[in-house]
């Protein structure tokens, strides 16, 4: 029985493949070394950022993006590192060294195959967006924070994970600004934010002015910015720290496979990290699908398949030395407007990548770490979706201290804090919602017989809303002998509301009092009868409509309490 529960693994791209002709082929290749290109800056500055090699960012975007498209479930996502793991991989570095975050990650990857087999993909998608906002934007202000560094060229040894304690040791080394470094960063970022995004082809001849920016618009701004800084560090040997002084360079062949030491021991103390990555991951990967979703006129994807193949990424790209992978929704953008309608783009991607690195890996020496830096800033001031703040305004109270709160746990304490605290929140808020949504009215007027009370209730009565039924003998006038509850826009309950019910019960009965349950709704009935509730009050007393209250006026007996039990 278990097996037919389980999710089938069926990659897209066995679906793509069918009609698949030289047409789609030419466009997923020309997609493919675009989204390699851009994928090449941004892969070394998320490894440097989060504290380890350049290499190790390259590594995790060829490996992890030639399995995330070839067993994924979405057509044109494009894995590997991405912004959201840098302050996570840093924090894990910090604490419990470079070994172990490669166990994390490959347990974390055990993790997210076991979500999507078990069919939990949608299950992400409960997450509030005010949670996935709080801690997005929290996660591109410790982007931005931790490159200040680099971007002003300081003298310092290794920044602490800290939020304020970065901020003190940032203050207590301005002393040591590198102008040239300084200038570098900026110029990159300069780059990066005014360097053509799009061009509209006219339909009339254009000039020389026409065609460079033609030519332009198809470069991305990071590798021209990145291009730009590392030649001119190495024609006027300009005195900045680059990947070659800080790192050594780059091998220019992928590492043999290596398993990490494994112990239980040491599993039981990376739970946290296991589970904060394995979360982010499936977030970020999801929340980018769907995102490439509304941009291609292309079948929706497959969560559970999507998780699987991220999974297996981060399972498999640690014995390489890898770091956590995911969807990221800036190459994946790039692929799709760069044309690529199949996983054969992204995994054109990886070879691309694997190439400049077999190729290409010596002239990495001469980058600047101030370049990487002006093109993280710009990656940080993307990721935030900072007119929400502004937006916020606009909501309740509940949605902006989510929000809020998401996002200061974030920056302050660290993104596991930042979502645990969040969904207690937001469940917290919810119970407190759906619980005013309940409410008991009085029906008034000469629908019931004489010395019968009614009342009528609606919405949903669990564990959050029964204080109103427990109040209710308090509102049941002396001279009454039986109470009616009009149940017809009850649409749920839960064994907390039973209870309530019950405990009504017995303090009507106490007082002499039957209580009639009356257009009780298929869900209640269910629950009420498979408790017998329905024998406690007398199968007689739960009736199908108002007007089957007159029946029971007839019938003296009816309208005499039951015993309790």
């Amino acid at each position: 029985m278990l097996p037919a529960r389980l999710h089938p693994f069926r990659p897209r791209l066995l679906d793509a493949l069918p009609g698949y002709d030289k047409a789609r082929l030419m466009a997923d290749v020309g997609a493919g070394l675009t989204v390699g290109i851009v994928a090449l800056p941004l892969a070394m500055a998320f490894a440097i950022a989060s504290g380890v090699k350049p290499e190790a960012g390259l590594f995790t975007a060829i490996i992890a993006g030639l399995l995330i498209s070839a067993l994924g479930g979405s057509h044109v996502q494009i894995g590997g590192p991405a912004g959201a793991f840098i302050v996570i991989v840093y924090g894990i570095v910090e604490r419990y060294g470079l070994a172990n975050l490669l166990i994390a990650t490959s347990l974390a990857g055990v993790l997210m195959l076991l979500m999507g087999l078990f069919k939990l993909g949608a299950l992400v998608r409960y997450i509030p967006v005010s949670i996935v906002i709080g801690f997005t934007n929290g996660i591109a202000v410790l982007i931005g924070l931790s490159q200040v560094k680099d971007l002003l060229g300081l003298q310092i040894g290794k920044l602490p994970a800290d939020f304020f304690t970065q901020i003190g040791v940032l203050a207590s080394h301005l002393h040591t600004i590198n102008p040239v470094a300084v200038v570098i960063g900026l110029a990159c970022l300069a780059t990066v934010v005014l360097w053509p995004k799009s061009y509209a082809m006219p339909t009339h001849p254009v000039g020389i002015g026409g065609r460079i920016k033609r030519v332009a618009a198809h470069l991305p701004g990071t590798v021209v910015a990145l291009a730009g800084a590392t030649l001119a560090t190495w024609a006027f040997g300009l005195p900045v720290e680059t990947i070659g002084s800080r790192f050594g360079g780059i091998p220019s062949a992928l590492p043999a496979f290596e398993l990490p030491t494994f112990s239980w021991a040491t599993v039981k103390q990376l739970l946290i990290p296991t589970v904060t990555i394995a979360l982010l991951g499936s977030i970020e990967s999801l929340l980018c699908a769907r995102v490439a979703d509304n941009m291609v006129d292309l079948p929706r994807h497959d969560p559970n398949q999507e998780l699987m193949a991220q999974g297996v990424a981060n399972l498999v790209t640690p014995f390489f030395g890898g770091i956590p992978a995911t969807g990221t929704i800036a190459r994946t953008v790039t692929n799709v407007r760069a044309g690529g309608t199949s996983p054969i783009a992204g995994i054109v991607h990886a070879i691309t990548l694997l190439l400049v690195v077999l190729v290409a890996a010596p002239l990495a020496m001469n980058v600047p770490l101030a370049a990487l830096a002006g093109i993280l800033l710009f990656v940080a001031w993307n990721m935030g979706e900072w007119r929400q703040f502004l937006k916020a305004r606009q909501f309740n109270v509940t949605y902006r201290t989510i929000l809020l709160g998401t996002f200061v746990l974030t920056v302050v304490f660290d993104l596991t804090v930042a979502v645990e605290v969040g969904l207690i929140l937001a469940c917290v808020f919810f119970i407190w919602r759906m619980g005013k949504l309940f409410s008991v009215s009085d029906i008034r007027g000469g629908q019931l017989p004489e010395g019968v009370q009614g009342f009528e209730l609606f919405g949903s009565l669990f564990f959050g809303a029964v204080g109103q039924i427990e109040g209710l003998p308090a509102r049941v006038r002396p001279d009454t002998r039986a109470v009616v509850l009009e149940m017809h826009r009850l649409i749920s309950m839960d064994t907390s509301g039973l209870d309530a019910l019950e405990q009504l019960h017995r303090e009507l009965t106490k007082r002499e009092i039957a209580l009639i349950l009356a257009n009780v709704n298929e869900q209640p009935l269910s629950l009420i009868r498979r408790a017998h509730f329905d024998e406690h009050i007398g199968p007689e007393n739960i009736v199908p409509t108002m007007a089957d209250i007159a029946d029971l006026e007839r019938d003296a007996d009816a309208l005499r309490a039951q015993p309790a039990t």
